[in-house]
């Protein structure tokens, strides 16, 4: 029963992402303002409906809540401002949500990741940096936001990698790519909102926030 509830969820999400990706390609504002809402309570209702009790459930759960009220918030954004501010707001709470449930993974004896190749620490620091570096003349009033902001999207993925060798390799790897590309949408988002607008900027920050999402729900899945 709980496996029909995982795929017929995730049918429904694969539609939804096309449906709304369609309208932003298409510019037929209505399907993309129809779709992209129900984006996260499709993920949130196949994570809660295909599972039993698990630790850390409720911590992915209500992060799919925050990111829905976050995909509310961006869509308006335009017309009241400050609907940006409470958007960062709550992806910021669905990134600190997220990093709890991986560092509460237990070790089980094996070493972090980020121990054995400490280079992708620095990595992730020089990327970080580089964006705030690119972003930082042009920010204005929000400086300390998106500084903040940065610093836990970092730490979001960082703790995806700690976490990295104490579960089972697909789980692993499901994490680490929704954690990546969550780095990346919201990189494209910045850079696009920002420093400079780019040709389908909509369809790619949408695209790899529906492949982030889907991969951390499928780690979370997998993971019990």
């Amino acid at each position: 029963m709980r496996s029909s509830v995982r795929i017929i969820g995730f049918i429904i999400f694969g539609l939804l992402v096309v449906a709304d990706l369609s309208g932003i390609l298409l510019q037929y504002e209505p399907l993309h303002r129809y779709a992209k809402p129900l984006l996260m309570p499709v993920l949130f209702f196949t994570a809660l409906f295909s599972t039993g009790p698990g630790k850390g459930k409720w911590l992915i759960l209500t992060g799919l809540l925050f990111s829905f009220a976050g995909d509310v918030f961006l869509m308006y954004d335009q017309e009241y401002p400050i609907f940006f501010i409470l958007g960062l707001l709550s992806f910021l709470i669905t990134h600190v949500l997220y990093i709890i449930y991986f560092l509460r993974i237990p070790s089980a004896g094996k070493p972090s990741l980020l121990k054995k190749y400490p280079g992708l620490f620095l990595l992730i620091l020089i990327y970080v940096g580089s964006l705030l570096t690119l972003l930082f003349p042009f920010l204005e009033a929000l400086k300390i936001p998106v500084l903040v902001y940065a610093l836990i999207l970092g730490s979001m993925l960082l703790a995806a990698l700690h976490a990295f060798s104490r579960l089972e390799r697909k789980t692993a790897l499901f994490f680490a790519i929704g954690a990546t590309f969550f780095v990346l949408s919201d990189s494209l988002l910045a850079i696009d909102k920002f420093y400079a607008s780019f040709a389908q900027a909509g369809f790619l920050i949408m695209l790899t926030y529906c492949v982030a999402q889907f991969f951390i729900v499928k780690g979370f899945l997998k993971k019990l």
